[in-house]
């Protein structure tokens, strides 16, 4: 097993004092064989009481609420995961022929329905020049994974959170979580169920893209195994250097920060995660995220507190 010490601060700051700020985070190590936490700390501005439950996607998830007047919302999580190696042998090699699944899954259906987009026409090109009923499914899988990691450009600043696949697919750019994005459309569209990881990667400085930052990923279900995480923005699997935090049909299910506050004031938004291993490096970084949307400067409001977008 691998053990990682990752600490991720994320920092809220407003021109002017703000109120009634009602928050949810997912920053909590999903519970999954393939990680065991060892510890966890997390402590937020004015140390408000934390509400915890399951959400409908299994992803621990945490709301609470600070009523008076802030400028800053500070919420910093100091975790402590093992993770285990993944063996690619362990998964079963299907022929997408014989492909099926239990129907009567609700979430599953809900994992493999795709959304119509007005590329419709490039993915459907896509479906027809990978497809093949005669490939085992995790070769399939592998090889919607390449062509995205092979045909889109890994550029951080063109995309935000709001962007959508459309326009991911028009410039052929975006980060991790457009690349995830992508992915669970090629995929849901040969009726494959899969799911957005959210979470972080730690690499140890060996060239995977998306270390210092939390990362996304993709997960497909593969009978008589489950859940397998495939990384399109590092054309891999996902294994022992993938940390994951919440799972569902896209960043919005597993948002590690959002919420909304009441005040007429901009708002900025920074987020700092260092990866600590076992050898003693710490690989750590600042990013200054942009704020699409940004407070009237006439009347109070309500107004979403965006998360960084995922790298």
């Amino acid at each position: 097993m691998s053990v990682f010490k990752i600490h991720h601060i994320t920092k809220y700051e407003y021109e002017y004092p703000v109120k009634e700020s009602v928050n949810e985070i997912k920053i909590y190590p999903l519970a999954v064989p393939s990680q065991q936490l060892i510890n966890h700390e997390i402590s937020i501005t004015g140390d408000p009481d934390i509400f915890e439950f399951v959400d409908y996607w299994g992803n621990k998830t945490g709301n609470f609420s600070i009523t008076y007047p802030h400028q800053t919302l500070t919420i910093e999580s100091k975790l402590t995961v093992a993770t285990k190696t993944f063996d690619i042998s362990d998964l079963p090699q299907i022929i997408v022929s014989n492909y099926t699944y239990d129907s009567q899954q609700l979430q599953l259906l809900q994992y493999v329905s795709p959304e119509f987009m007005q590329q419709e026409d490039w993915l459907t090109q896509c479906v027809n020049d990978l497809y093949r009923r005669d490939k085992t499914l995790v070769s399939l899988i592998v090889s919607c994974n390449e062509y995205i990691f092979n045909h889109f450009r890994y550029i951080k600043g063109i995309t935000t959170i709001e962007t959508t696949v459309d326009e991911i697919i028009t410039q052929k750019a975006g980060v991790c979580q457009d690349f995830s994005h992508v992915l669970l459309a090629l995929l849901r569209r040969m009726n494959i169920p899969a799911r957005y990881v959210s979470g972080y990667i730690c690499p140890n400085k060996n060239g995977m893209r998306g270390e210092g930052a939390t990362h996304a990923w993709v997960e497909a279900f593969i009978p008589d195994y489950g859940w397998a995480g495939i990384d399109p923005t590092n054309n891999c699997w996902a294994g022992s250097h993938h940390v994951k935090l919440a799972v569902g049909r896209d960043f919005k299910d597993c948002t590690p920060v959002k919420g909304t506050f009441k005040g007429i004031s901009k708002q900025s938004l920074s987020v700092y995660v260092s990866v600590g291993y076992e050898d003693g490096v710490v690989f750590e970084e600042m990013n200054n995220v942009k704020m699409e949307k940004l407070a009237d400067t006439d009347t109070p409001n309500l107004f979403n507190n965006f998360a960084a977008q995922q790298q």
